[in-house]
């Protein structure tokens, strides 16, 4: 049995070496990095009728924490205001970590900025759904966000701003 164990480990290995070729991306983990919830009305807030004017953000970071290896922390913030009053305030930093291994400089920032928030942001979202229905305001459903136009955006304001201070005029990149 032990013979067999072998020979089936050594197969694989001399076919073509037992490894990918080409760019690799991973999700090794996706996890609550720090999350807070706040409602200084409480309990004169349900006293009022229920008509807030919600205010989102949306703000991401990533490091390099080994060869090959990030951390991405999508942060997400949501304030609901009755009368110029804050209802609740509930933040959300949302984690991952990635592999992402043969990548070029400009694929490695796109995915970092794109494809890793977009992975990240259902986790991120039910949580402050979670949040905020357990300080029993009505459900706040956030609608899907496209990071890859965020993304694009975020490239075009450093373009134009980088040409605005070379007196240059900014050329438009498409969107993807």
């Amino acid at each position: 049995m032990a013979e067999n164990d072998t020979n089936d480990q050594a197969a694989p290995a001399s076919a073509g070496g037992g490894q990918a070729t080409g760019p690799q991306f991973a999700i090794q983990r996706v996890y609550l990095k720090d999350a807070s919830f706040e409602s200084p009305r409480s309990p004169v807030v349900f006293q009022n009728k229920w008509a807030p004017r919600i205010n989102f953000d949306i703000k991401t970071r990533s490091e390099k924490i080994q060869d090959d290896v990030y951390e991405v922390v999508l942060v997400l913030t949501a304030e609901a205001q009755l009368e110029e009053k804050v209802a609740f305030l509930v933040e959300v930093q949302q984690a991952g970590i990635f592999t992402m291994k043969d990548f070029d400089a400009v694929q490695l920032e796109q995915l970092l900025a794109t494809v890793c928030p977009t992975i990240l942001f259902p986790y991120a979202r039910e949580t402050i759904d979670t949040f905020v229905v357990k300080g029993s305001f009505p459900a706040l459903m956030l609608s899907p966000i496209n990071f890859d136009v965020l993304y694009a955006q975020q490239k075009q304001q450093r373009l134009e701003q980088a040409n605005g201070a070379n007196g240059a005029s900014a050329n438009p990149i498409p969107a993807p």
